[in-house]
């Protein structure tokens, strides 16, 4: 089974849009099919540049792919029931049991309240999707509604995760427009993620720097 397989997969389609409609309703920015999307290529890049195998980069594009599909059943733990929705579907299409294991263990352990970089796919998984801040994101259109989170997501007009080659450096570089959020702003919501991206870095053999207009931050 391929990512493109699961990519085409009705019922995973399904559940992805539900569980963005039901974020919708509370108020959150956009996890629909350009935020997976993008976590599953961002791990793609991540564990091919740093030389694992094929099918392990292919497993973490499918497991970037349908994380958020826990949000469908509620946002509390979703990285919790989303690796068992994720189990029993995989189950279906007759994934083997390590593949397995391993695609739920990165799903299940992708939250910063509870996540840990049990192994290298879980830890392309944190990285992707944490670093997936971007104007595009923010549903709302009046800028006079914005909450924080839409006020910092609006505010970056460019994000790019890059490892440097022969430095060992994993870099989340960003370009944030101060008029409509503060760089503090951006670390009220976002420092326990930083801090679980550069567990997850290390734990890959790198080390995390955050930039922000140029300035080295983390």
């Amino acid at each position: 089974m391929t990512y493109e397989q699961v990519k085409e997969d009705a019922a995973i389609k399904t559940y992805i849009s539900h569980a963005d409609a039901a974020l919708a309703v509370l108020g959150y920015t956009e996890h629909s099919f350009s935020h997976v999307t993008r976590v599953a290529e961002t791990a793609e890049y991540i564990l091919h540049t740093l030389g694992l195998d094929d099918r392990t980069v292919e497993l973490g594009k499918i497991a970037g792919y349908m994380h958020d599909i826990g949000n469908v059943v509620n946002r509390t733990d979703h990285s919790q029931s989303g690796a068992v929705m994720a189990f029993r579907i995989l189950d279906n299409m007759a994934f083997p049991p390590e593949e397995i294991a391993l695609i739920v263990s990165a799903i299940g352990n992708h939250d910063e309240g509870t996540g840990v970089p049990v192994n290298p796919v879980a830890a392309a998984l944190i990285l992707a999707d944490k670093s997936d801040v971007r104007r595009s994101r923010v549903r709302a259109k009046d800028t006079s509604k914005f909450d924080i989170h839409d006020r910092v997501n609006y505010s970056v007009t460019d994000s790019k995760l890059e490892i440097i080659p022969g430095e060992n450096i994993l870099q989340l570089v960003l370009t944030v427009d101060t008029q409509f959020s503060s760089v503090m702003d951006y670390f009220e919501i976002f420092m326990n993620r930083m801090i679980l991206c550069r567990q997850a870095a290390q734990s890959l053999g790198l080390k995390f720097k955050l930039l922000i207009n140029g300035q080295q931050l983390v």
